[in-house]
């Protein structure tokens, strides 16, 4: 059986219509959009008949920049940076997939995802190697990868109505208008479906 980490965001929304996983696996992490994030991808789930587990794991002491609402690290290559973030969440829906029966994780990430390490192919290999390696054998796939936003929303074929459901602010649960998932959304919708979207 097959997982999706559906974020809630226009990339996760896409991928789920696209590949139809069996379950869709949603991180509160402490990330300050998770509570627009939470109810999104739990109508996005409901409409597509897919199972849906949520995880609440606080992290948000551990978090940096936009997404905990403090001072972006050192370390970041951009103002949103969580340190190992993806990293995070592929253990902690490893963990669930082990125990629902789910051998394969699919994350949403695109070719724009290359600004962190952790949105890279390497990484991507690297966590599929690992995860494959202990009990449960679970496998990580990004199978976007190599698309762009749109790309990957006209490769799957959903519609206008589902991902109009996508929130991508990462600084709180209404649009910001101003960071960079909230440009990136502005660009893609306006991309796909003209101005205004």
């Amino acid at each position: 059986m097959r997982a999706v980490l559906l974020s809630g965001g226009v990339d996760s929304i896409a991928l789920t219509f696209w590949r139809r996983p069996e379950y869709a696996i949603t991180i509160d992490y402490g990330q300050r959009a998770a509570g627009t994030e939470l109810p999104v991808a739990a109508e996005v789930a409901r409409s597509l008949g897919v199972r849906h587990e949520i995880l609440r794991v606080d992290c948000s002491t551990l978090g940096s920049g936009d997404m905990a609402g403090n001072a972006a690290s050192a370390h970041a290559p951009v103002p949103e940076w969580w340190p190992f973030r993806n990293q995070l969440l592929l253990t902690l829906a490893g963990m669930r997939a082990v125990a629902i029966g789910v051998d394969e994780l699919m994350v949403g990430s695109v070719v724009s995802d290359g600004s962190h390490a952790d949105g890279r192919p390497g990484f991507y290999a690297a966590m599929d190697a690992v995860m494959a390696m202990q009990e449960g054998a679970v496998r990580v796939s990004a199978p976007a990868l190599a698309m762009t936003t749109v790309e990957l929303v006209r490769a799957s074929g959903a519609p206008r109505d589902l991902i109009a459901w996508a929130h991508s602010c990462h600084t709180g649960p209404l649009a910001c208008g101003a960071c960079r998932g909230c440009v990136k959304h502005y660009e893609v919708m306006k991309e796909l479906y003209g101005a205004p979207y």
